[in-house]
């Protein structure tokens, strides 16, 4: 990159710039004194040809966002072209999510090897890889070889103006749990139901919110009890509040080796509204934070609902542990989530890019 006074970075990609992944990335750019080019490409196969009618002024930097492995190949053929640096922040494989999460082609089957080829040529044209974990980090490097150097872990985090305390934890009476989420195996909406169905402590009040595949299934599974609460999705912006209105929230519970590697959105929300959650255990999260009861986040084994229910007797025998998790949670966030952190590394991304030319 050339040294100027405010940096150009192409946003190369048919993505949702308010989702949130993309909204962080984006403001923290405009933060560090970034300009954002954006370019929606008609036709993914052909955005080189449109790119260079478009006439762009001089980049610095393109960025290919989440999800958008479509747009990779005609991105790096350009920006190899121009002789840019090329960065792909993809927060999730296709293979990943087609062999081992929805297992709709199995790891031996011609489609997966297809797929892996596929996936595999696009993240090794990418000069530079973002993961939002170190496992996945890993997986990169394991799955599609992309050298380790290329790769960098950036934290999803939270959308700070949305997501902070709103009061402090309520100390409901009965405590009151929520789940938020698509209903897929990954999040174990199915493990959280036979958790209900197996807990005996003090009275707990549990609320589901969102749509997907396993919803109708969790919701039949606990028919009939009236202190379990089911709801669609509600406006993105009014999902912090409801947040600050339960003592605990409860992260993702599958046994898939994807549940291994990410930390889900709902988690980094959570911590920065300062509610405690409870999830699987992972090596996703900090060494610091796993099973300390000062971080604010509180692990079980991944498919074991068991456990679960156990966890929460703990908080519904316990109001002090309610009030105090909430407060650790939040600090938890701001040492390894906040968008401060982010930024730090975000920015650290960009200078070695600068300096080593791409």
């Amino acid at each position: 990159m050339k040294s100027r006074k405010k940096n150009t970075v192409l946003w190369w990609g048919r993505s949702d710039s308010l989702y949130s992944r993309n909204g962080i990335i984006r403001h923290l750019f405009l933060e560090l004194g970034w300009h954002i080019i954006d370019f929606a490409p008609r036709i993914s196969e052909l955005a080189g040809i449109e790119a260079t009618f478009r006439n762009f002024p001089e980049v610095d930097l393109v960025w290919v966002p989440c999800f958008r492995q479509k747009d990779l190949a005609a991105a790096a053929r350009w920006a190899n072209k121009k002789k840019i640096a090329l960065v792909f922040d993809p927060l999730i494989s296709a293979y990943d999510k087609q062999v081992w999460e929805r297992k709709k082609f199995s790891e031996q089957s011609r489609q997966a090897s297809k797929l892996l080829d596929w996936e595999r040529s696009l993240f090794l044209s990418a000069n530079h890889v973002i993961a939002d974990t170190k496992q996945h980090a890993e997986f990169y490097a394991e799955s599609f070889g992309v050298n380790p150097e290329q790769l960098h872990v950036l934290p999803v985090s939270a959308e700070e103006s949305l997501f902070f305390p709103r009061q402090s934890a309520p100390e409901n009476e009965p405590l009151k749990v929520l789940f938020y989420g698509s209903f897929i195996g990954l999040q174990g909406p199915d493990v959280i139901a036979t958790a209900i169905l197996l807990y005996t402590g003090p009275e707990v009040e549990w609320y589901f919110i969102g749509d997907g595949p396993l919803r109708q299934q969790t919701e039949e599974k606990l028919s009939g009890l009236n202190n379990v609460h089911f709801s669609d999705w509600l406006p993105y912006e009014q999902l912090p509040q409801r947040i600050s209105q339960v003592d605990l929230c409860v992260g993702i519970f599958g046994s898939t080796q994807k549940t291994q590697r990410v930390i889900p959105n709902k988690v980094y929300q959570a911590l920065a509204c300062a509610r405690p959650v409870i999830t699987c255990t992972s090596n996703a999260y900090p060494e610091s934070t796993r099973d300390m009861p000062d971080s604010g986040l509180f692990f079980v084994p991944a498919n074991d609902p068991e456990a679960l229910a156990q966890r929460v007797s703990e908080f519904a025998k316990n109001p002090e542990l309610v009030k105090n998790a909430g407060q650790y949670a939040l600090a938890s966030y701001q040492k390894y989530f906040s968008n401060n952190v982010l930024k730090g590394k975000l920015s650290s991304l960009l200078e070695s890019i600068e300096t080593c030319g791409g």
